[in-house]
C-alpha cells in the first residue's frame, strides 16, 4: 500500500513539466552549479570562526557528505534494491517523464542527493544558527529534492528517507566536531581568537553572504533556462 501511495504521489508531481522547468530542474539538480555557494559558505566561516575550528568544521562537513552518500549508496541501496521510477525495468517508467534521457543508476532508495543536501543543510544550520539562513538552506535542500522527482529518478519515499539520514548524520557530525573543539580549547591545545580573515565587510541588514550568492546562482539558472 505504501509503495502504491509513493508511486501515485510521484506520478502526480512528476507530471507537471514544461521546457523551462526541464532546463531549470536539470541545472538545479547539478552539483557544480552550486560551487559558488559552497565557496561563499567557506568565506562566511573564515569571517566568523578561528582557524582551528574552521579546519575541524571542514572535516565535519566532508565527513557528513561522505558518510551520508556512502551509507545510502553502498549500504542501504544494495539491501532494498528498489528500482528508480525511471529505470526501464520498472513498469512505472512507461509513465515517467524524464529529461534529456537521464535515468540515473539502477536503484534509488534512499536518495543520495537528498542525504547530501540535507546533511549539509543540517550541519550548516546548527553551525551558523541564523533563522534566515536556516530557512534559506532548508528551502534549497527541498527544491533539490523536488528536482529529483521532476527528473523522474526518485520516489518521494526515497527523498524522505535520504533527507532523514542526511539530517541525522549532519547533526551528529557537528556535535562531534563541536565537542572535539571544546575539548581542545579546554586543554589549551587551540586558542579562541578572532576570525583569521575578514575578507568582506558585513552586509547591511544582516544578510548572509551565502544567501546572496545562492540567490544569484538561482537567477543564473533561471536566465539560462529561459
Amino acid at each position: 500500500m505504501m509503495q502504491s501511495l509513493d508511486a501515485s504521489v510521484f506520478l502526480f508531481f512528476n507530471g507537471f513539466h514544461n521546457q523551462f522547468f526541464d532546463s531549470f530542474m536539470s541545472l538545479y539538480s547539478g552539483r557544480f552549479i552550486w560551487i559558488p555557494m559552497y565557496a561563499a559558505l567557506l568565506i562566511v566561516m573564515l569571517r566568523r570562526f578561528p582557524l582551528a575550528k574552521i579546519l575541524l568544521l571542514l572535516v565535519g562537513i566532508a565527513a557528513t557528505i561522505f558518510i551520508a552518500d556512502q551509507l545510502c549508496a553502498s549500504v542501504i541501496r544494495p539491501v532494498f534494491e528498489r528500482l528508480r521510477p525511471s529505470n526501464l525495468a520498472n513498469p512505472l517508467s512507461e509513465f515517467t517523464h524524464i529529461v534529456n534521457g537521464y535515468r540515473g543508476g539502477p536503484y534509488g532508495f534512499p536518495s543520495c542527493h537528498a542525504a547530501n543536501s540535507f546533511g549539509l543543510a543540517a550541519f550548516a544550520a546548527v553551525m551558523l544558527r541564523q533563522r534566515g539562513f536556516t530557512l534559506f538552506i532548508i528551502l534549497w535542500a527541498l527544491i533539490n529534492c523536488y528536482s529529483r522527482i521532476y527528473l523522474g529518478v526518485h520516489y518521494p519515499g526515497d527523498l524522505i528517507v535520504g533527507a532523514a539520514v542526511g539530517t541525522i548524520i549532519g547533526l551528529i557530525c557537528y556535535a562531534i566536531v563541536n565537542a572535539v573543539y571544546r575539548s581542545l580549547l579546554k586543554a589549551g591545545k587551540v586558542r579562541s581568537q578572532r576570525p583569521p580573515l575578514c575578507m568582506l565587510p558585513a552586509l547591511r541588514g544582516g544578510i548572509n553572504l551565502m544567501e546572496v550568492v545562492g540567490v544569484l546562482t538561482l537567477i543564473i539558472i533561471i536566465c539560462y533556462s529561459l
